[in-house]
C-alpha cells in the first residue's frame, strides 16, 4: 500500500515514501457523524503512523504542536473531507467481472443491446463462452422477455449467457441451452422458472434457481481471474469515495482471492463477507465468524440467506398477486420452515444473519423468523434485512422490536420505479422503499448499491435518498416523497450506520479518535447541494488507514 501522506504528494511521489509519522491535515470543511448520531463539523484531522485518528480538530481549537505531535502538515486547502463510504450491500467479486465482461446495462432497445453483443462476440473470438449482465427489459420497453432466437441471430455457435441487470435472470442462446442439457423435456426447479415458448420449449430466459441450470456449465473463473477482477473492484470503489463494503455472497473461492490479497498487502478495501449459505459460511469461517484480519480489512461476518427473487424479473414473493400477471405472487426460495432452519443454524454459531427479502411476503416471513428466534438467540444479533422493498405498512412496527437492520439500496428506488408501479399496482405503493417509515419504527438503516446490479456510486443513492427523484428530476416533488430521508440519516446510513451494520462501529465509519484514518476530499458538500450536485460529485482522494489508494489528480502507486 502506498503510505505517501497528503503532505507529500506534491512533494515526494517521484520518491520513496518516507518511515510513517504523525500527520495533521488543516483546513478542511470536514463532516462527520458524531457520538451522537448527529452531523459534527471540523477542521483537521491528526492521525498517527498507525492510520489510527489521535484527534479531530474543530473550530476554535488549539492547534497541535509541530514536530512534537505531528511531522507532516497538510492544507487541506478549504475542500470538503468526509469519512470514507461505506457500501453496505454489494457484490464485490461481481462488480470486478462485471467490468471485465460484457456490459448491457446502458442499452435502451433490444436492439441496441443485439448490436452490442454482436460487437463483442466479434471482438473475443477466442473465449468460449460469451458471458456478460446488465439487460433490463423495463428499459427496452420491450412488454417481455427477450428470447434465445434474437440472441441467436447476433452471436453464431458459441455460447452465451447474460445476466439480467438484477441478477435474478439470465438469458441464453440455443448453444448455451443445449450445453446445458435444457429441452422442453426440462422442469422448472423449485423457486424457479424456465421462460417457454408456445410449444412449450425453453425460450431462453432462466429465472432465478432455473440458473443454476446454466450457470453449472459456465467455465469456472481461474485464481488468477479472481484476482484480477479484485483488483479491478477495488479501484471502481475507491473512484467513487468507498473504504468500506458488505460483500453480499462471499464464496470459499472469493475469501481465498481476498486472503491472497492480503498476504501480498494488496488488501486495501475493508471486506466485511457475508457467505453465500451455510455451506460456504461453514467452509470460510468454520466454529464462527474470522477476527479481523489485516488491519482491519477483512472479516467474515455472517452468512446471506435469499429468501425471495427479484421484483423486475417477478421473483419478489408478494402478499397478493402481481397487478400486471395475476397468475403469480413470485418465486419463495425457501419455505418458511427452511428459512428458520437456516438461520438457527447459522445463529447457534454467532454468525450474523443477512437475509435477502423483497416482496412483501418475504419481509413479512423474515421478520417472523427473527421474531420467533430472538426468544432463543439472546445478545446484540444486528439481525439484517436486505433489500426490504415492500414491505406491508402493518409491517413496518415489527422491524423496530428486533432492532432489525433494513439494508437497503435507494437507487432501487428510481430505477424501479415505473416498473414497481406496474408491479404492484397503486394500492400497495404505500409500503414502497419505505426507508422513512423504517427508521421512524426503529429499524437501523444501513444503505448501499447491490452493485453491480447498480453503480457502486454512493453520490447517485445519497441524492436519491434525500429527493425521492431520479438523474432527471423527476418525478416532481418526489416518488413517495413522504419516505424521503433527511441528509444526516442519508450520511450516517453510508457511513457510521453501515459500520454499525457490520459489527466495525468501534474500527471505522466515522472519524473520532481511535477510529481508523478512512476519510475522502470531494468537491461537493452533501450537507448543502442540491441532489443534482450531489450526484456529480468527484472524488479528488480517498484514503484508508492513513494511506492514499486513489487520487483523481495524479496516479497513486
Amino acid at each position: 500500500m502506498n503510505r505517501t501522506r497528503l503532505a507529500l504528494v506534491a512533494l515526494l511521489l517521484s520518491t520513496s515514501a518516507p518511515a510513517w509519522a504523525d500527520t495533521l491535515i488543516d483546513n478542511v470543511r470536514g463532516t462527520t457523524i458524531g457520538a451522537n448520531g448527529q452531523p459534527e463539523s471540523f477542521t483537521g484531522l491528526l492521525f498517527d503512523n498507525a492510520g489510527t485518528i489521535v484527534r479531530v480538530i474543530h473550530a476554535g481549537d488549539k492547534k497541535p504542536k509541530p514536530k512534537k505531535e505531528y511531522q507532516y502538515h497538510v492544507d487541506g486547502k478549504g475542500r470538503v473531507m468526509l469519512p470514507g463510504m461505506i457500501d453496505a450491500h454489494a457484490h464485490v467479486m461481481g462488480l470486478g467481472f462485471a467490468a471485465l465482461s460484457l456490459d448491457l446495462s446502458e442499452t435502451t432497445s433490444l436492439a441496441q443491446a443485439l448490436e452490442k453483443i454482436r460487437t463483442f462476440v466479434a471482438e473475443h473470438p477466442d473465449r468460449p463462452w460469451i458471458v456478460g449482465r446488465g439487460w433490463n427489459q423495463e428499459l427496452w420497453q420491450l412488454g417481455r422477455f427477450p428470447t434465445a432466437a434474437e440472441l441467436d441471430a447476433v452471436t453464431g455457435n458459441r455460447p452465451v449467457w447474460l445476466e439480467r441487470v438484477d441478477g435474478h435472470a439470465g438469458w441464453a442462446n440455443t448453444a448455451a441451452l443445449k450445453a446445458a442439457g435444457v429441452t422442453a423435456a426440462s422442469k422448472d426447479p423449485a423457486g424457479g422458472k424456465l421462460e417457454r415458448n408456445a410449444d412449450g420449449g425453453p425460450q431462453g430466459v432462466f429465472v432465478d434457481t432455473a440458473m443454476e441450470l446454466v450457470n453449472a456449465r459456465l467455465p469456472a473463473p481461474r485464481a488468477e481471474d479472481r484476482d484480477v477482477a479484485f483488483a479491478t473492484a477495488q479501484q471502481i470503489l475507491f473512484k467513487r469515495g468507498v473504504t468500506a463494503v458488505a460483500d453480499m455472497g462471499t464464496s470459499i473461492e472469493d475469501w481465498q482471492a481476498y486472503r491472497r490479497a492480503g498476504d501480498a498487502n494488496r488488501l486495501y478495501v475493508r471486506v466485511m463477507a457475508y457467505a453465500a449459505g451455510v455451506e460456504q459460511m461453514s467452509l470460510i469461517g468454520g466454529p464462527g465468524p474470522s477476527p479481523w484480519l489485516y488491519a482491519d480489512r477483512l472479516r467474515l461476518n455472517g452468512v446471506k440467506l435469499y429468501l425471495d427473487g427479484a421484483l423486475g424479473s417477478r421473483g419478489a414473493w408478494l402478499k397478493a398477486p402481481y397487478a400486471d400477471v395475476p397468475a403469480t405472487s413470485g418465486l419463495p426460495q425457501l419455505s418458511e420452515t427452511q428459512l428458520g432452519n437456516l438461520m438457527s443454524r447459522a445463529a447457534m454459531d454467532n454468525f450474523q444473519i443477512a437475509v435477502h427479502a423483497i416482496g412483501d411476503k418475504g419481509n413479512a416471513a423474515a421478520i417472523g423468523a427473527i421474531d420467533d428466534l430472538s426468544a432463543t438467540y439472546k445478545g446484540d444479533r444486528r439481525w439484517r434485512i436486505e433489500h426490504a422493498q415492500i414491505v406491508d405498512p402493518r409491517d413496518f412496527a415489527r422491524f423496530g422490536q428486533n432492532c432489525v437492520i433494513a439494508s437497503v439500496q435507494p437507487v432501487h428506488q428510481t430505477s424501479d420505479r415505473t416498473m414497481a408501479e406496474a408491479r404492484l399496482g397503486p394500492d400497495r405503493l404505500a409500503g414502497a422503499y419505505p426507508w422513512k417509515s423504517l427508521q421512524a419504527a426503529g429499524a437501523k438503516l444501513a444503505f448501499g448499491s447491490d452493485a453491480p446490479v447498480e453503480q457502486a456510486d454512493p453520490w447517485a443513492g445519497f441524492a436519491a435518498a434525500i429527493s425521492r427523484q431520479g438523474p432527471d428530476g423527476q418525478p416532481t416533488g418526489g416518488w413517495q416523497p413522504q419516505e424521503r430521508v433527511d441528509r444526516a440519516t442519508a450520511l450516517a446510513a453510508y457511513t457510521s450506520g453501515a459500520a454499525f451494520a457490520g459489527f466495525a462501529e468501534k474500527r471505522f465509519g466515522r472519524l473520532a479518535p481511535g477510529l481508523r484514518a478512512d476519510f475522502i476530499v470531494v468537491d461537493t458538500d452533501p450537507m448543502s447541494a442540491s441532489p443534482e450536485q450531489i450526484r456529480a460529485t468527484k472524488v479528488i482522494e480517498t484514503w484508508i488507514g492513513g494511506g492514499l489508494v486513489w487520487s483523481a489528480e495524479q496516479p497513486v502507486k
